[in-house]
């Protein structure tokens, strides 16, 4: 144990990772039976953004932390913090965590999709519930739950469960769009899905930006 500048106590590395039922072998079968591509990091990156968050393994957002540099999901439109790449940021990195933190934020942010919708564990922050994952999406605006935790969301975002969510922001041929981008990439559409002009996305103006472009506006 160490402990932060607040005063909370901090699990060391080792007791995180020496667990009985580590995820990984879980996540490492759902991910074989995917389409979803695990980036790769570094073990040491891996460690590290596990001490951040102060997961165990045996927890899926450990096992995604600890072996994943982030999870890219149905043809590059979600994509998946894990412990950090040169295309994704960690976990920790995106919510400030470093290992100095007293208490856990109101909102973990987990991930973002292609048009710049973000999704994250309601804290208390989101009013929605604590512990469900929700998604803030470009057409309403609002935080909304997806209806089940982190694994659960996280099972969805591989077996291609997350169409529902989305539904509404995609248009005929979209895969052929979002599968070339880069990560560092993603798409404005104009006039935007929250307005009247811009609810049926076929018929808008799209274009490849910087997806920090994107995100910078929540």
């Amino acid at each position: 144990m160490t402990t932060t500048s607040e005063g909370a106590l901090m699990r060391d590395t080792e007791s995180l990772i020496a667990v009985d039922d580590p995820a990984w072998p879980h996540l490492q079968k759902a991910l074989a039976e995917s389409e979803a591509i695990a980036l790769s990091v570094a073990s040491e990156q891996g460690q590290r953004s596990l001490w951040e968050l102060q997961v165990t393994a045996a927890s899926m957002m450990g096992a995604v932390a600890l072996h994943t540099g982030g999870i890219v999901a149905e043809h590059g439109w979600v994509r998946l913090y894990g412990g950090g790449s040169e295309s994704l940021p960690s976990i920790a990195e995106t919510n400030g965590l470093g290992g100095s933190v007293s208490a856990p934020p109101g909102a973990l942010i987990v991930g973002h999709d292609v048009l710049g919708g973000l999704f994250a564990i309601d804290g208390g922050a989101l009013g929605v519930s604590p512990g469900e994952v929700c998604y803030f999406g470009p057409d309403t605006l609002t935080w909304d739950g997806l209806g089940g935790g982190y694994s659960a969301f996280l099972m969805a975002a591989l077996g291609g469960g997350l169409g529902v969510v989305f539904e509404g922001l995609r248009w005929p041929g979209w895969q052929d769009e979002v599968a070339p981008l880069a990560l560092s990439q993603g798409i404005s559409l104009y006039p935007p899905p929250s307005t009247v002009e811009g609810r049926d996305v076929s018929k808008v103006s799209r274009s490849v930006v910087s997806i920090r472009e994107l995100l910078g506006t929540k």
